[in-house]
């Protein structure tokens, strides 16, 4: 089937146009993290107090009869907050027209090449980065609010891999190549870029999490800005609760994977370049979930282990597909 051409260049101008929107919502997070943590509540009205025994009464002065109370300001760093969520949300949903116009335009997943992939990893990304605010703003602990500057640092990696992807990895729309008209690419190739965004996160936050932990071992180092991250606790809860909820679609992305070589190339595992790195990134991340459950590994030690499963996806996602030759060759370069 021919590519349509109109939807293709739509689909183009919505890339780079969410591009810009993380942009705009990544500098509002940074300065929303530049005016420092949240204080803590400040009761605005005294409450009468009688003192027993003829103590003093601090009695509240009457409202003054016709006085409309305005509604209380909230503070510059929550209101820069508040756009910066705004500006997410505007940038997914013009981020997911862009894969949704590709598709429609090649009438096929939105994810045959590296430029698609990369876009739908960043879009996965955000999402969860969002899910993962909601789900803290549920808690009702406060915890969203503390968290939420960090969306700068995670915007960061977001737009430089769509840099990359729009103008390095960029390849016309077009149809698949022979070898991926499977439906597993539907099935293992989405596992993949969930997991993949997923860790992204993760591993942002264990990165941040080892800063704050060295400003609270040594406060003289990095004081401004490890004062102004959340507390080690939370950033380590973080980067383990969303590398455990994450760590079964990327064993079932493997698998996935194993079961479609099988059906292409006639077996399960051949040591290709990309399923050794993949099966190494998924030994470093199950080594990271038993690190943090050991008590002489929690911590630091733990903390680099995801790290490093961090960077073995990000050597598997670059080196791997554009570098290395294999059966994984499909860069569309």
């Amino acid at each position: 089937m021919p590519v349509n051409q109109t939807l293709s260049t739509y689909s183009d101008m919505a890339y780079a146009t969410s591009v810009v929107i993380y942009i705009f919502a990544m500098l509002l997070y940074l300065g929303e993290f530049a005016f420092g943590t949240p204080g803590k509540a400040v009761r605005r009205k005294e409450v009468a107090q009688v003192g027993a025994g003829g103590g003093s009464t601090v009695a509240e002065a009457p409202p003054e009869v016709g006085r409309i109370e305005q509604p209380e300001r909230r503070p510059l760093r929550e209101r820069l907050g508040g756009m910066a969520v705004s500006m997410t949300v505007l940038g997914v949903l013009v981020h997911f027209a862009s894969l949704l116009l590709r598709g429609l335009a090649t009438n096929r997943v939105p994810w045959g090449n590296m430029y698609e992939f990369g876009s739908a990893i960043c879009l996965a990304a955000c999402i969860a980065w969002l899910v993962t605010l909601y789900a803290l703003a549920k808690s009702q602990t406060g915890s969203a609010v503390r968290v939420r500057p960090l969306g700068g640092f995670l915007m960061l990696p977001v737009v430089l891999l769509l840099f990359l992807s729009g103008t390095v990895l960029y390849a016309e729309a077009a149809p698949l190549q022979p070898a991926l008209q499977s439906y597993w690419i539907v099935i293992h190739v989405s596992a993949a870029v969930i997991s993949s965004g997923v860790l992204l996160v993760a591993g942002v936050a264990s990165l941040l999490y080892l800063l704050r932990l060295r400003h609270e071992n040594n406060p003289l180092k990095l004081a401004k800005f490890g004062s102004r991250l959340p507390t080690s606790q939370t950033l380590d809860r973080l980067a383990y609760r969303t590398t455990v909820l994450i760590f079964p679609m990327w064993t079932f992305a493997i698998i996935a994977g194993a079961i479609w070589a099988e059906a292409a190339w006639g077996r399960f595992w051949g040591w290709d370049p990309k399923e050794t790195t993949s099966l190494v990134a998924w030994i470093v991340y199950a080594a990271y979930l038993h690190a943090r459950a050991t008590a002489g590994w929690r911590g630091a030690r733990a903390a680099w282990i995801n790290i490093l499963g961090l960077a073995v996806m990000i050597f598997n996602l670059f080196f791997v597909n554009i570098v290395v030759s294999g059966l994984h060759s499909y860069a569309g370069l």
